[in-house]
């Protein structure tokens, strides 16, 4: 019996709804959320900062282990994303429910390994980092609870992207905002020690984190259970399929290795950045934070074309996925016109709300109107990069990245820092930008010319 028999003639929104309009619907929810999302790892901070600039920098120099736990479970979600939103384009129901088991398998897999390293990783991280045992003890406390109690990450992650590949992107925003309000109640409450619980500084940062993913984890689950009627979740299929985890990593694993390029690259921008002087190392954190602010949204808007790519792909519907990708490039682009207004203008403003001493705002003002000028650039690269997710073609995705931060972001920082000007290298920001721009759209041209020109013919 053809295996596409028992599923519904009716076509999912993703096939039929105005582009303009399905764009936003679908990328709306997930850009408020990120929003959100956003300014409560900005809060986290601003809590944190509260304690002490010791406390501040330790989770600056965090940031690529936690950035490493986001890039394993966000690039795994792209490839089931990508995956089962194709298949639900080409009617094909028994891999739509293998691609979303299977998912969720190698989420189990993945965190049992960081599980397993959290109980030395952290130490040997912090003592490569920096000499300091103040740092280096808060940084451990709160690495070794957030990266040994990830399963709410890695889990909340998997099935918010499940409810996004069947266009559910209002009951995905549901889930990340309960992680969020959770955090951002628990984060005072745990740091400082108020009705009752004791205060546990950066540790109660760490279970404050902990606890708003579990939360994210169990209304996902339960969300996904309900209302998600187009997956059909069956534990037999949670045995691995090497077909489809072939298909879900074809895309996840250049998009994790995409993710963790990023961990790199601030890990040894660190380095060259401690060799300054230690408040350069936190106003690189602080500006990680501020950023999130501005390109979370571009990223809802990222996340909400890949399935519509993706689906329309599977259903041979070619302008659909042109209109998806030009709507896109112009929200993306407007939104960081807005980010490079606010950093140009406010940099002191932004900078206050971390307690800044006047060292970190003599270098930060500097840096911060410096690394935005590359935000435009980086609007019209995100949105091309998701055509390249949606269509399988993650290794090109891999390749930019590794160019940007890699291959001409470090190697340009150290070469500045040579001029001993810390304000020279905050340039190798739109330097990169410049580069990645350049290889995203010579990509794009190719895919666009073997691939999409092609669909209708």
């Amino acid at each position: 019996m053809d295996k596409t028999m028992n599923v519904s003639t009716s076509e999912n929104k993703m096939g039929i709804m105005p582009v303009n309009k399905l764009l936003w619907q679908m990328s709306f929810p997930m850009m408020i959320s990120m929003l959100v999302q956003a300014c409560y790892n900005i809060v986290d901070s601003i809590f944190v900062a509260r304690m002490s600039t010791d406390a501040m920098n330790a989770i600056s120099v965090a940031f690529p282990i936690q950035n490493l736990l986001i890039a394993f479970a966000v690039g795994t979600g792209v490839g089931i994303n990508a995956v089962l939103s194709r298949k639900l384009g080409e009617k094909d129901q028994e891999s739509v429910d293998k691609a979303a088991m299977n998912g969720i398998f190698i989420t189990i897999v993945t965190y049992l390994v960081f599980a397993a390293l959290s109980l030395f990783v952290p130490q040997i991280f912090f003592e490569k980092q920096t000499t300091d045992p103040i740092i280096q003890n808060y940084g451990v406390t709160y690495l070794r609870i957030v990266v040994g109690m990830s399963f709410g990450l890695f889990g909340s992650i998997t099935f918010e992207r499940l409810l996004q590949s069947t266009g559910k992107t209002t009951l995905s925003m549901v889930s990340q905002l309960t992680g969020t309000v959770f955090n951002l109640i628990l984060d005072p409450i745990m740091i400082f020690g108020y009705f009752g619980c004791p205060a546990m500084g950066i540790a109660g940062a760490a279970w404050a984190t902990v606890i708003g993913q579990i939360a994210a984890l169990v209304v996902s689950i339960i969300l996904n259970l309900k209302c998600n009627k187009e997956i059909h979740f069956d534990l037999r299929k949670l045995l691995p399929d090497p077909k489809i985890i072939k298909m879900i990593f074809a895309v996840g694993i250049p998009s994790i290795i995409l993710g963790s390029v990023g961990s790199v690259m601030v890990y040894f921008l660190n380095i060259i950045l401690g060799r300054f002087t230690k408040d350069a190392q936190t106003v690189f954190g602080i500006y990680f934070k501020l950023q999130s602010f501005i390109f979370m949204p571009v990223f809802g808007l990222n996340n909400g074309a890949v399935p519509i790519i993706a689906y329309n792909y599977g259903a041979r519907k070619k302008k659909r996925m042109t209109d998806t990708i030009k709507t896109g490039c112009i929200g993306a682009a407007s939104i960081m016109v807005f980010g490079i207004l606010i950093f140009e203008f406010f940099p002191h403003l932004l900078l206050s709300f971390f307690d800044a001493t006047p060292e970190i705002y003599r270098i930060g003002e500097i840096a911060l109107r410096i690394i935005a000028i590359h935000f435009p650039l980086a609007a019209i690269c995100i949105m091309l990069g998701c055509v390249l997710q949606a269509l399988g073609k993650g290794v090109q995705s891999m390749l930019v990245s590794f160019v940007r931060q890699l291959i001409v972001l470090l190697p340009v920082a150290w070469l500045l820092s040579l001029s001993g000007n810390l304000n020279v290298v905050w340039w190798a920001f739109p330097i990169a930008e410049f580069a990645s721009l350049m290889f995203t759209l010579f990509f794009y041209k190719k895919i666009y010319d073997k691939t999409i020109k092609h669909i209708e013919a």
